[in-house]
């Protein structure tokens, strides 16, 4: 569940930066080595995720951290509910509506596996660790919005492939 996890967050933010509003970190190191960052990180913790329990710790932190970030983009963007209650995105982070059919089910896959991850792996681990991780839901909006804000500039002053649906 922790690879799909981590699997599933890099597809989330591979699919920004192929939609044009770039990726979290891009507007403060820009898009490639923010795509370098977010490599290392995917590799490592599906390399980590194939141990033994000594990595228990890293990987609960892990899923708590992606149910932070699904929190924080249903929480922190425009949604309405669907038949079923649950928040659907209608607009985020500038992909706009006409994505929203795609983005929404790689976050809602990406909090399903790191709540399936937080309830069956990471046995050594504290629960409290990936709980506390929740705690990061209001400073991942608020970064979410200035990264935005960021991006924005950036596509105007910078334009370039990673950025033009942000031009709009």
């Amino acid at each position: 569940m922790t690879r799909l996890t981590v699997a599933s967050l890099a597809a989330h933010v591979v699919f920004e930066l192929g939609a044009g509003v770039g990726m979290p970190l891009a507007s403060v190191v820009g898009p490639y080595a923010a795509v370098g960052f977010w490599s290392v990180v995917t590799g490592g913790v599906w390399a980590a995720s194939g141990r033994d329990a000594s990595a228990d710790k890293l990987l609960a932190a892990t899923n708590g951290f992606g149910l932070a970030a699904v929190s924080a983009h249903l929480l922190g963007w425009p949604t309405r509910s669907t038949r079923t209650g649950l928040p659907w995105l209608e607009d985020c982070e500038g992909l706009g509506p006409e994505l929203m059919p795609f983005y929404n089910p790689i976050l809602y896959f990406s909090g399903a596996t790191g709540l399936l991850a937080f309830i069956w792996e990471n046995r050594t681990a504290r629960v409290r660790l990936s709980l506390a991780m929740l705690g990061l839901v209001p400073a991942l909006v608020a970064y979410q919005h200035w990264e935005h804000r960021r991006l924005l500039r950036l596509a105007h002053t910078r334009p370039g492939w990673w950025n033009r649906r942000l031009r709009r």
